[in-house]
């Protein structure tokens, strides 16, 4: 009896307490308050991805030459804080043996299917340019996305995309100083500004950028077209237009064709085999950066590319595979060209992980 009691007066007590400080029964305005996420609501996703190569020159009255690089270290972070916003922070711990910070924003999924976002982050402008390493399909990205438009800035952008309609569009605003540097007080900026339809297995993209990057402004126009009737088929072309003002420079134009075809294959750990081919090339190229007399001068003469390769791959999941690529690359000149060291015919052996 005197335990039954002792069990009475502690449900009492335990009632009263609940009176007191709010808790038990549901308030008129409970309804109304979300319970707090949890703290794992706040942990970012990690991506990596790692590239190591080994690479031979020769052609071209090249002597003979080899090395081995880190050609990426890549880690990213990204995450959510609650439904509509989201952050990215990303950078290269080994880009050829040099740390760089590529892209840190924050964005704002307003409604409507618009996203704002500020920061750093690679202009949106072209379809080649923006692969990231784990996606490349080639050891070295084309003249397209490494010589004519490799141009991360500090700024903003907002982007627009139904739902029911497969279209996108995104444009912004920037600094047209280099990255390294966000203390500079502009009185120009830098512009982009790239759309995209999807119609079935063809993708259709175009897009306009505007930069300064020494004083001369430049404005380029791109088009691309990319073709995926199966996931074992992908079929891309690309054409960009760069044109400086002030006829400082002569127009520059680049272009693109690859394709490429994989295949399920098993042997030992591997079950894809890949075969890809690619011909790009451009006319002669300058960065926009003046010489000592002022004037821009010729960066990258022009030249056309074969590139031929295989890779084979492991595939665990879309963002855990290694591949281990070989390409070979044929450079085309024009007569009496100078080709300096790192421009010759190539071989290139890689290897490459994404976790």
């Amino acid at each position: 009896m005197f335990r039954l009691n002792n069990l009475r007066y502690i449900a009492a007590g335990v009632v009263l307490l609940s009176a007191l400080t709010g808790h038990g029964a549901e308030s008129a305005d409970s309804a109304d308050i979300k319970p707090e996420p949890k703290w794992t609501d706040y942990l970012p996703s990690v991506r990596g991805t790692v590239r190591a190569r080994m690479e031979t020159e020769f052609g071209h009255d090249l002597p003979t030459a080899a090395r081995f690089q880190v050609r990426n270290a890549r880690l990213s972070l990204s995450g959510s804080v609650g439904q509509a916003v989201d952050y990215f922070f990303n950078a290269d711990f080994c880009d050829c043996g040099k740390i760089k910070i590529l892209d840190v924003w924050a964005r704002v999924n307003a409604p409507e299917h618009i996203g704002i976002r500020m920061g750093q982050f690679r202009m949106p402008f072209g379809v080649d340019p923006f692969m990231a390493p784990n996606n490349y399909i080639f050891s070295n990205r084309s003249f397209i996305g490494k010589q004519m438009c490799n141009v991360r800035a500090v700024g903003a952008s907002v982007a627009y995309r139904p739902t029911t309609f497969p279209f996108f569009v995104e444009g912004g605003v920037f600094n047209p100083t280099p990255i390294g540097d966000h203390m500079v007080w502009n009185t120009s900026f830098a512009y982009a500004v790239k759309a995209s339809y999807c119609l079935d297995k063809t993708t259709i993209a175009t897009g306009f950028q505007s930069i300064r990057p020494d004083g001369i402004r430049i404005n380029l126009v791109d088009a691309a077209v990319t073709w995926q009737p199966s996931a074992r088929v992908i079929v891309s072309g690309e054409y960009m237009y760069k044109h400086y003002t002030s006829d400082a420079y002569r127009l520059t134009h680049g272009w693109l064709v690859w394709g490429t075809y994989r295949m399920p294959v098993k042997a030992w750990v591997f079950n894809r085999l890949s075969f890809q081919g690619r011909f790009d090339g451009m006319t002669a190229h300058s960065t926009g950066v003046r010489g000592s007399d002022g004037l821009l001068w010729t960066n990258h003469a022009a030249r056309n590319r074969i590139t031929v390769g295989s890779t084979l791959s492991y595939i665990r999941s879309k963002n855990m595979f290694l591949d281990i690529r070989a390409d070979f690359e044929k450079y085309f000149y024009h007569a009496g060209t100078a080709v300096p060291q790192g421009d010759g015919d190539k071989f290139l052996l890689e290897m490459i992980v994404r976790f």
